[in-house]
């Protein structure tokens, strides 16, 4: 079951490094599966010199702006290519299966492998795995969930298409392009994957990185889904003021939980 991964990166060097570099480092996975995508030849160069090349394979100028970047990825590899999308600032990867302790993954590439053999091998051809967005045992259940279930963009795999209708909206440059990949991904396939007894340690809204913390945008985001996809997510609101999107779980049910740990 082969695999890339590409990670996309803004102002980062230091910090993919120690952090997503180190953790596929030491999960297994072989540098020559990584490839890092920056915006600009400024970046490249930063980049180029701060991290050691036997952390990853290549890196690629890609563009600004997360959702730019996503689509400039998807468009660089090879139609049906096996993408895991990583960000920049992940320390670990983990999984829970009694709702009370969380365990550190050991093999990052077995988990992808068994990841994508789950994907490939579940009825209807869905295309797109995703991880539980928080690390929280308690919240975090022992299933594979399958219907419409948000793949957060922090970690995700999916198999590459060259469609234009799996392409996120530019107005998403900001953020919440993940949302409206995994309700592309669902409108195309009928289906996604999500293992919600896997998740990862990352810090949101970290300084640089390709979308930061914005109200304002994060408001013209929301306002976009809603708009367009009423029957399947609905705006809220955090109690600061910050609009997020909730999806509507529709037609959905659990199906066993793989042997991947």
């Amino acid at each position: 079951m082969e695999y890339v991964v590409a990670i996309p990166s803004y102002q980062r060097p230091i910090a993919i490094e120690q952090k997503t570099l180190k953790t596929l480092k030491e999960g297994g996975v072989d540098a020559d599966k990584i490839y890092i995508f920056v915006a600009n030849n400024e970046e490249y160069d930063k980049y180029y010199n701060k991290i050691p090349k036997n952390l990853y394979h290549q890196i690629i100028v890609g563009e600004l702006g997360i959702r730019n970047q996503r689509v400039f990825i998807s468009k660089f590899f090879k139609d049906q290519t096996k993408i895991v999308s990583c960000d920049d600032d992940i320390e670990e990867f983990h999984f829970s299966t009694d709702k009370k302790t969380k365990q550190k993954v050991e093999s990052v590439d077995g988990m992808f492998k068994k990841c994508f053999t789950q994907l490939t091998t579940s009825p209807g051809n869905p295309h797109l795995w995703g991880m539980y967005p928080v690390s929280n045992p308690y919240f975090m259940n022992n299933s594979v969930r399958t219907g419409l279930y948000f793949c957060i963009g922090v970690c995700f795999g999916y198999i590459n298409r060259h469609d234009d209708k799996l392409y996120p909206d530019p107005i998403l440059n900001n953020g919440k392009e993940d949302i409206e990949n995994t309700i592309l991904f669902y409108l195309k396939d009928k289906k996604i994957l999500r293992f919600d007894y896997l998740s990862f340690k990352t810090k949101f809204n970290a300084v640089g990185g390709l979308g930061k913390y914005r109200f304002k945008e994060y408001e013209i985001s929301a306002n976009y889904l809603e708009d367009k996809y009423p029957n399947l997510c609905k705006k809220k609101y955090r109690k600061n003021g910050l609009a997020e999107i909730k999806l509507k779980n529709n037609h959905t049910f659990e199906i066993a939980v793989p042997d991947l740990m």
